[in-house]
């Protein structure tokens, strides 16, 4: 595909190529927000740059491959044996100074990254010019270990079974992934918060809009608390029972989030907070024991808060499932709901988000079902189909969306199927 497509009644615009170069043709200072996922260049810098050129003819991501002697060239297949997961762009500064011309002063990124590599994104934003305002993590249950077997590589290399290699049986090179890291970072402000908000709609957070839904209603004592200093008490109420509603939207949105499967949910603790338990172990309220904390010493007793149920409750649970998926083979698929959160946080009503790694097109689909406009950018082919679909089947039926989820098959892909590895999307 060569020509821009239009989707959406014309909310959702997909532009072809390299985005360094689409970027290029975007006015200054015209995008509300960026929410996208980089390839997260998950092979070594040796792998990343010592290969100087790809033969298209074996490699059918090598589409566009470029002469080796241009830093466009510097391709080596990287995740999932894909060449365009490198670095090239998503770590360099003049690519994030780009994406910073074309924001809105005070507009934001929300950029996914990998845990080995988020340290070179997120330098290079910061380099370009973006004040980095803090990191999420999107934690899931479904990521597989891609580990090297010791053992078995020793008796490879022998040729034949040896007793070294039981010696380092059970030993292998890496963890299961269960989180990636999400920078968010943005362009300085005119101003005040005030007044950029005023002049462009852009540099605040969607508090409201992105709080984590409850119906928990938490009772609290307030008592007095002497600071031994003429400010006299914490609470005005001093010693007063009193019932602690939380807001009716929901809780404050954190900087952690999750895909909701039972897994995860599981690594969070539960709490009985009528008896004051924690995970089985019993857990004091009095502040000050020991005088830990110096003039709090004389902090009175607390009872504890009257809430119960996992600490997952206190996140959001952006629920993930292979509808999500939609037929694509992208080995990194994220769930739309995730997308859809991210991008109302960062994104004012009616604005323009621009996603210059687009993928399988999540971001775009998310920005329409927010009611907002977006931009986005694929190179590869593969992907562009991916997307034109995903757009198509974003207002069809759900019936036929299903009938589409039937006769995917996902069972390959390193994020998706139902072994016991991937039984949900990621």
């Amino acid at each position: 595909m060569s020509e821009s497509q239009v989707f959406l009644d014309g909310k959702v615009e997909l532009r072809p190529g390299d985005c360094r170069e689409v970027l290029k043709d975007i006015p200054d200072n015209s995008v509300d927000s960026v929410v996208t996922d980089p390839p997260y260049a998950l092979v070594s810098i040796v792998k990343r740059f010592g290969k100087t050129d790809v033969d298209s003819t074996t490699d059918r991501h090598a589409k566009r491959t470029r002469e080796g002697k241009e830093a466009y060239g510097r391709l080596s297949r990287g995740f999932m044996g894909c060449v365009w997961d490198n670095g090239e762009t998503a770590f360099a500064s003049e690519f994030w100074a780009e994406v910073l011309r074309v924001l809105k002063p005070g507009g934001h990124v929300a950029s996914f990254s990998g845990t080995r590599t988020y340290h070179r994104m997120a330098v290079a934003i910061e380099d370009a010019g973006f004040e980095i305002r803090d990191q999420l993590a999107w934690v899931y249950g479904t990521g597989f270990p891609k580990s090297h077997n010791v053992g078995k590589a020793i008796d490879k290399a022998a040729g034949e079974p040896t007793d070294e290699a039981r010696k380092w049986a059970g030993w292998g090179t890496a963890l299961k992934p269960g989180w990636e890291p999400i920078c968010l970072a943005r362009k300085p402000l005119i101003g005040t918060v005030a007044e950029n908000v005023l002049k462009y709609g852009t540099g605040a957070l969607n508090v409201d809009g992105c709080r984590v839904g409850t119906t928990d209603t938490i009772r609290e004592i307030h008592r007095n608390v002497s600071l031994g200093s003429s400010s006299g008490s914490i609470y005005n109420k001093a010693g007063k029972p009193g019932i602690y509603h939380q807001n009716d939207k929901g809780r404050w949105p954190a900087n952690i989030v999750h895909d909701d499967s039972d897994e995860v949910v599981a690594c969070f603790p539960n709490s009985d907070g009528a008896q004051g338990v924690v995970s089985g172990h019993e857990q004091s309220l009095t502040a000050g024991q020991n005088g830990i904390y110096g003039k709090f010493a004389r902090t009175a007793s607390a009872p504890p808060r009257n809430d119960t149920g996992s600490a997952a409750r206190f996140f959001y649970g952006a629920k993930a499932d292979r509808s999500d998926r939609i037929g694509s083979k992208h080995p990194t698929v994220k769930p739309v709901d995730l997308m859809r959160w991210l991008v109302r946080m960062v994104t004012p009503p009616g604005g323009l988000v621009f996603d210059p790694f687009a993928g399988s097109g999540t971001t775009g689909q998310a920005a329409w079902l927010e009611g907002m406009r977006c931009i986005m950018v694929e190179r590869e082919e593969e992907y562009q189909a991916d997307i034109a679909e995903r757009m198509r089947l974003a207002e069809a039926g759900p019936i036929e969306r299903k009938q589409r989820m039937v006769t995917q098959d996902d069972s390959a892909l390193p994020l998706f199927g139902d072994n016991d590895n991937t039984r949900k999307a990621a």
